[in-house]
């Protein structure tokens, strides 16, 4: 370490220097006007083609998370950000944390040290995520190594994706053996600041002109600036794709993914701020907060074509998880500021999921009217067990841990693990079984609707071990939308929208379920959004939406709840939840022939809706800063060198919905170097937080805070045959 700290000044001068030469470079190409950009000298290239191995570059244009269907963003009726694997790997983004902060409207919570938790649009969500269009939603850790893109809808997303969904969703678009490919080799190695080292790879092997073989895999093993916080994982994810015909395509995959790291979360608050210490202080103790992920599963998709234009594709994905995690963590700190009280609790969960979707689309018209009807089946189980423990300082009865000081926060007291009056020890079965039909409609030249409705019949069978209840619960839910889309010319839309969302009582975990919730109805989120989206060239796209996301039926205590002539105890009432209005702004793609940038801005001010108990209406929604802002540059100065520069900043925001305490706002800048040896070769130097600026990244509550990290430097290399 200290070595390292003797080396900052150094390298912050050294990039300092770099920050102004790239700022001048792009402002000075920025300024030329149309003719002297076109007067310019062509850039020639060598035969290392620098486009070749980045074909969507920044600017992804098709996606089917929205609809389902091959559909453009430009004429998708509501906001989709899409990160392409070109800047993931720029910007050397391995978790779903770090990228989102590249996307307008979408922010990242703490998760406790032990899963993803994005914020979309106001709505926390641990479970809300999709792997190639597959509900994917237990609690952990995602990596990157097998993504081919990351596909963010925001706004309620009930129609395409059934339960939950209420601020958007998250899909995993995964790498996929195709036949008929050609074959590559691709391995990467990284290395960087506190011992990272992480090592993956890609290998394609067509085996017959029908058939090809693809196999992609990680390895990490890093430690982090926060004291002795590890991370270790492995996946491997083998494909195969057979053409079995003309026209049908059937692909296999398989993919194994283990993790264990310490479950870290943060540090304290103090007088509405986070606790003032080093960004590496480590609050309880990381030898016994251990987290374990294990995920299996199985992926089947067949995919044939008729010679009238209609497509069938028939998905199926079988996957387990096994996760177990034990933290113990700071609580509140004492008025004089000198203890900080410790808690600690372990949780296992197991889930065992099963899905199928059937799509069917055919393209058709009614008169001048042209249709792209999508007609779509879903049928699903999911199995999961739950059980959770309390930590304790003595073995016969639950005993609170005490405290430790500020100034030296690691506990090292007895602990023992048993559980509380609420500790959850349930099983539950979720069964749905859905239709959705959607119709794209051309209804004048310049003028689409894209309506549909998806009806999810969804089924709860609960069983809470620790009290003897058994629950069963059943909902239909009817999830509509709407779209209208204007192109008044080629490459420019406008659009309206107006979707709708459910969370069933049994919450996105499905462990939400008890006596006094089951015969409630479910939450329901409804989004009001217009927009407009400009393909400015082939290559660079920008996007503007303004939204307004409102929840209702959200459950609180009875105020009148045992009082005299009130309802018994625990009685809950439902209420409008929350609003959230925003703005937000992108653009992604090439500037010019060798500048490529991704760049978004949010505005956001969501409040509740209703007083929830110590919770007054108009509260400012935890979580939700009211500015974000980003930017990413690349810079292609010859064939072999580039360069990257970008920052983030985001506004303050409160840590929980009390207002209390507050994570202050931060500007933080990245930078990074690229070297092309040749064809087969490359290296980059990424440099995240190139100032060394000290700023809190996110938050689970009050009392856990994540400092951000220090200037951090990783190394990569890449080779490709």
């Amino acid at each position: 370490m200290e070595s390292q700290s003797h080396m900052k000044p150094c390298l912050i001068s050294s990039h300092v220097l770099f920050f102004g030469t790239l700022a001048l470079s792009l402002l000075t190409g920025s300024a030329c006007t149309a003719s002297e950009m076109s007067a310019d000298v062509p850039l020639v290239l060598d035969p290392i083609e620098i486009h070749s191995p980045r074909a969507d570059g920044y600017n992804v244009k098709e996606t089917t998370v929205a609809t389902k269907t091959a559909t453009s963003v430009l004429n998708t009726p509501q906001s989709v950000s899409v990160l392409s694997k070109d800047f993931l790997a720029d910007k050397a983004i391995t978790s779903i944390g770090e990228a989102t902060r590249y996307v307008p409207g979408v922010g990242v919570a703490q998760g406790e040290g032990n899963r993803d938790t994005i914020v979309l649009r106001g709505n926390s969500s641990t479970g809300d995520y999709f792997v190639d269009g597959v509900r994917d939603d237990v609690q952990y850790y995602r990596d990157f190594y097998n993504l081919e893109r990351l596909e963010i809808l925001k706004g309620s997303a009930g129609m395409m994706f059934g339960r939950s969904g209420p601020g958007g969703i998250l899909n995993r678009a995964t790498k996929q053996a195709s036949p008929g490919s050609a074959s590559f080799y691709e391995f990467s190695a990284l290395a960087g600041s506190w011992e990272q080292n992480r090592t993956t790879f890609d290998v394609n092997q067509p085996v017959t002109r029908d058939a090809t073989l693809r196999l992609t895999g990680v390895y990490e093993n890093s430690r982090s600036y926060r004291e002795d916080v590890e991370l270790q994982r492995e996946g491997l994810n083998p494909t195969a794709g057979f053409r079995l015909g003309e026209r049908t395509v059937l692909r296999v995959g398989f993919e194994h993914f283990h993790e264990e790291r310490v479950a870290d979360r943060g540090v304290p608050s103090y007088n509405g701020k986070p606790l003032a210490t080093n960004s590496g202080t480590f609050f309880g103790d990381p030898e016994r907060s251990p987290t374990n992920t294990n995920v299996v599963a199985f992926s089947a998709s067949l995919d044939h074509g008729f010679e009238n234009g209609a497509t069938f594709r028939n998905s199926t994905r079988h996957a387990t998880y096994d996760k177990f995690y034990q933290n113990v963590f700071p609580d509140a700190v004492n008025p004089a500021g000198t203890l900080v009280a410790i808690s600690a609790y372990n949780q296992a969960t197991n889930r065992e999921n099963l899905f199928n979707q059937t799509d069917y689309v055919v393209d058709f018209a009614t008169g001048p009217i042209g249709h792209k009807v999508l007609l779509g089946l879903e049928l699903g189980r999911q199995v999961t067990n739950n059980f959770r423990a309390s930590g304790s300082s003595t073995s016969a009865v639950l005993t609170a841990l005490g405290s430790v000081g500020t100034a030296n926060p690691r506990y090292s007291g007895l602990l023992f693990f048993r559980q509380s009056a609420t500790d959850a020890d349930n099983h539950s079965v979720a069964k749905v079984a859905a239709v959705y039909l959607q119709d794209q409609i051309q209804l004048l030249p310049k003028l689409q609707l894209v309506a549909g409705a998806r009806l999810d019949h969804f089924t709860v069978d609960f069983s809470n071990h620790r009290t003897g209840a058994t629950l069963e619960t059943s909902d239909d839910l009817v999830s509509p939308r709407a779209g209208l889309v204007y192109k008044p010319i080629e490459h420019v839309s406008f659009y309206a929208s107006h979707t709708l969302a459910f969370v069933p009582r049994a919450g996105e975990q499905l462990a939400g379920l008890s006596v006094t919730n089951a015969a409630l109805e479910p939450e329901r989120f409804e989004n009001l959004e217009v927009g407009a989206k400009w393909d400015a060239t082939n290559e660079l796209a920008f996007t503007a939406a303004a939204y307004q996301l409102d929840r209702f039926h959200q459950a609180i205590t009875d105020p009148a709840a045992g009082t005299a002539g009130g309802p018994p105890v625990g009685t809950l009432i439902l209420v409008d939840g929350q609003q959230v209005r925003g703005v937000e702004l992108s653009a992604a793609g090439h500037f010019t022939r060798r500048w490529t940038v991704n760049a978004g801005y949010a505005y956001q001010d969501g409040e509740s809706q209703s007083d929830n108990g110590a919770i007054p209406a108009g509260t400012r929604i935890p979580q939700l800063p009211r500015n974000t802002f980003s930017l990413w540059n690349r810079y292609e100065f010859t064939a072999v060198w580039g360069a990257g520069l970008g920052l983030i900043y985001r506004d303050e925001l409160f840590a929980a919905a009390d207002n209390t305490v507050t994570l202050p706002d931060f500007v933080r800048y990245d930078a990074a170097l690229f070297y092309r040896f040749n064809q087969h070769l490359q290296a980059q130097l990424n440099v995240e937080n190139l100032f060394d600026t000290g700023y809190y990244a996110n938050a689970h509550s009050n009392n856990n805070i994540s400092p951000g990290s220090p200037l951090a430097i990783r190394l990569g290399i890449t080779a490709r045959f």
